[in-house]
């Protein structure tokens, strides 16, 4: 498995990360001994990215990837991210001590004193809207002051940011920096993060925010590889998968989505890739800017499956 420096950091990351979030489901709606046979088989395949947030399950990913990596007595190259989330109004009267509590919550259910790296993973705009999960990018101060404060208490070691939320705020933030790193949206059905598209491009344009990022020397996590599952080409949801996805920078619906997707079946026919997953995960993989990618999966074949498409090497739709 391949590994970078995520960003300026000396965080070093698998370019495929193992997302514990509720999409693939595994870590929060999984069987136990499942999910411990799943991380100790990522770590043997040379996965180092965990990726989990205070919100996933409620805390209960937080909880069962804490658990499990004291089991397995992780080497300490293993580097596990979680997140923040504002929610409550009554959150913002106080950012900072917000963000603390939150990060400390977070440790607590992992039964860690430090978490490599933490995001804030609000999406970003020019004020707030918490109807919409924003907050405004005048909010980012405080935020990163907070987070500074816990890498000085040895809470936190790196933090960074959900690049979601209108693009002009999202650059905005990027190009100002004080802090390490970016969940990208990057797939697929909506390249625009990591490649120019038309004037007339249909969804939102985040207008290559992986090179931004880059230029500006923050690590990149790619998010939505297979958006949402949908690059499967199917709709069918595995039982420990959330039932439900709402689409990023893509179509209104998550059905919606799968129907467009069928337009990538020549691949297949082709022969240039056993199926439409293998394309997905081949296509971001491509972009040498992106740190890690993130898979989420619902049983140890789905990751066997990733690993393995992962080394076939970069996929070009050009």
């Amino acid at each position: 498995m391949q590994t970078n420096p995520l960003g300026t950091t000396d965080l070093i990351v698998s370019r495929l990360g193992f997302g514990c979030g509720s999409m693939g489901g595994l870590l929060v709606r999984g069987e136990y001994p499942a999910m411990r046979q799943a991380i100790a088989r990522a770590i043997e395949l040379g996965i180092t990215y965990f990726d989990t947030a205070s919100i996933y399950g409620n805390g209960q990913s937080e909880v069962n990837l804490g658990a499990i990596v004291r089991e397995l007595d992780a080497k300490p190259e293993i580097v596990i991210g979680s997140k923040v989330r504002i929610t409550r109004p009554e959150q913002l009267d106080d950012l900072r001590q917000s963000v603390v509590d939150s990060v400390e919550a977070s440790l607590r259910r992992m039964g860690r004193e430090q978490i490599d790296l933490i995001q804030f993973h609000n999406r970003i705009g020019p004020q707030r809207d918490l109807d919409q999960s924003q907050v405004a990018v005048s909010d980012l101060g405080e935020i990163f002051a907070a987070f500074d404060l816990l890498k000085r208490q040895g809470k936190v070691r790196y933090w960074g940011i959900t690049g979601l939320g209108e693009t002009h705020a999202i650059q905005t933030v990027v190009n100002s920096g004080g802090f390490h790193s970016s969940q990208i949206c990057y797939n697929m059905l909506n390249p625009s993060a990591g490649q120019p598209v038309p004037d007339d491009f249909p969804y939102q344009n985040y207008d290559q925010l992986i090179d931004r990022c880059a230029a500006n020397g923050i690590g990149t996590i790619v998010i939505r590889m297979l958006a949402g599952g949908a690059l499967s080409g199917v709709t069918e949801r595995h039982p420990v998968a959330s039932k439900s996805v709402n689409p990023i920078g893509s179509e209104e619906t998550y059905v919606e989505d799968v129907e467009r997707v069928q337009s990538f079946k020549s691949l297949v026919d082709e022969g240039h890739v056993e199926n439409l997953v293998e394309a997905a995960i081949r296509f971001v993989l491509g972009k040498p800017e992106v740190s890690t990618a993130l898979v989420g999966i619902s049983t140890l074949e789905q990751l066997e499956m990733a690993v393995h498409y992962a080394a076939k090497g970069p996929l070009s739709l050009a």
